[in-house]
């Protein structure tokens, strides 16, 4: 049975109604939940862009029982690692043990604001190894001093650490990081259903370690108005990984989705309210090999009926996936 869970998603909520939206989906009966961690969302009309890590404490204080996870955090640009050994380690002890810490080499989008640059994607991938082995450093618990390729750390040490540490899922998209996640990771991310990412991650040690995807959904009665929606705020998901890390900000994203169509959206989107489209939807990521899918509800003011419907509908259909 694959656990099913749900994304708060950072780019069409503000912190406090996040916080609502997961302490929802607890009470649903979602098996875990995750989060994006930006700076920008990908188009205007999402309309926010809260710090994903005060989220994360209030959500950690606020639900008892649900999982959380990055999903995913840069920790190469915007973040120095040793900073995201920190807060991971503090989320964890909020959390009691309930978080996982989802890793990758992230977008442009968000990462282009400390003025740093935007290297090519090898560079990137390699700046993500890097900064894992860190934040493994500094889970240890000891002083870590390292001068490496891209980072430099000093006389760094984590004060407060839980007893079980974090576990770290790896974003893949291809061969190389597909061999950072198998020999880094304990946790494989990816938004896809592509079983080949899953067999090379097990060939770079991956065998036997959760596998998370997600899927966007768009729960409406009106299965009209929810293609509408999902084409309003989505329509950047048709663009592809490569592109999507490349592109600047939201105004890059809408020139480049300016001719995606609604009928587009809708075949990739499964959209409306009937229960077995979704779990149509949802059938290759666990025939590809994943143990976890989160779904993410598009509408920041559309949570709440789609938890009801997932809670009485939805969740016992995938049950039996």
């Amino acid at each position: 049975m694959v656990d099913i869970g749900y994304t708060m998603m950072t780019e069409q909520a503000g912190p406090r109604a996040l916080v609502e939206h997961v302490v929802g989906a607890e009470r649903a009966g979602f098996d875990f939940s995750v989060t994006s961690d930006h700076y920008f969302p990908w188009l205007a009309s999402q309309g926010h862009s809260p710090y994903a890590w005060s989220v994360l404490g209030a959500a950690a204080q606020a639900t008892t029982r649900i999982p959380l996870m990055t999903y995913v955090t840069c920790p190469t640009t915007r973040y120095h690692p040793a900073v995201v050994a920190q807060k991971a380690a503090t989320v964890q002890l909020l959390s009691e043990g309930r978080f996982r810490l989802g890793l990758g080499s992230g977008e442009n989008l968000n990462e282009h604001v400390v003025g740093a640059g935007w290297p090519a994607a090898p560079v990137r991938l390699d700046k993500l190894a890097e900064a894992i082995e860190i934040i493994r450093a500094l889970f240890e618990g000891g002083e870590v001093t390292h001068h490496g390729t891209h980072f430099d750390v000093v006389h760094a040490k984590l004060w407060d650490l839980p007893d079980v540490t974090p576990p770290i899922g790896v974003a893949v998209s291809g061969n190389r990081s597909c061999e950072i996640a198998g020999r880094l990771g304990d946790v494989v991310i990816a938004t896809e259903p592509k079983g080949e990412l899953l067999a090379a991650f097990d060939r770079y040690g991956g065998k036997g370690k959760p596998r998370v995807g997600q899927l966007p959904v768009c729960f409406d009665r009106d299965r009209d108005a929810a293609i509408a929606r999902a084409t309003d705020q989505f329509r950047w998901m048709t663009g592809g990984w490569r592109v999507n890390a490349e592109l600047p900000g939201p105004a890059g994203f809408e020139g480049a989705t300016q001719y995606v169509r609604p009928e587009d959206v809708a075949e990739a989107v499964p959209c409306g309210d009937d229960v077995g489209r979704f779990v149509e939807a949802v059938r290759p990521y666990v025939d590809a090999g994943f143990t976890e899918v989160a779904l993410v509800q598009i509408g920041g003011d559309h949570q709440e009926p789609f938890l009801d419907w997932a809670e009485t509908k939805l969740l016992p259909a995938l049950r039996n996936l």
